[in-house]
């Protein structure tokens, strides 16, 4: 079974992007595939609770990369890549999603295997919508999340 967790607010700009592209995985009524929306981050520990093979799709804000990217990063108990260095939010919550997976680590609470799939956002205002670039990236984000769960 794994579990796919869309992770944002859908009105807040692209932080909708997590809770769109689980909707869209949800339509597909994939087999051994349960999903979950959340909007905070500290969520988790609780919701991949009972879970060895957890997605997580969430927002990223980046200077490196345009809006639209998709990234796709291991974050699992073997993984040895951190999301993001200590300090430095990958995310887009007070909590970020790097903190609860470096504290779930800590407290031996990560899934065995966690792939974190970021979509980089432009606009993160309260009342907007998904900008285009980000609309434009959600197949891709969401092709990411079927080939990891195998369907």
């Amino acid at each position: 079974m794994t579990l796919v967790v869309g992770l944002g607010s859908p009105d807040r700009g692209d932080d909708g992007v997590g809770p769109e592209v689980a909707k869209r995985v949800r339509a597909r009524g994939l087999m051994g595939v349960r999903v979950r929306v959340l909007g905070d981050p500290h969520r988790l520990l609780e919701a991949w609770a009972d879970d060895d093979d957890v997605v997580v799709v969430d927002a990223l804000r980046s200077g490196e990369q345009p809006a639209g990217t998709v990234l796709a990063i291991e974050a699992g108990r073997t993984a040895v890549t951190p999301l993001a260095p200590p300090g430095r939010p990958c995310g887009t919550h007070a909590l970020g999603l790097a903190d609860v997976v470096r504290l779930a680590r800590e407290v031996d609470a990560l899934p065995q295997r966690l792939l974190v799939v970021g979509v980089v956002g432009r606009t993160f205002a309260l009342g907007a919508g998904l900008s285009d670039p980000v609309r434009a990236a959600l197949d891709a984000a969401t092709a990411v999340v079927e080939s990891r769960t195998g369907r």
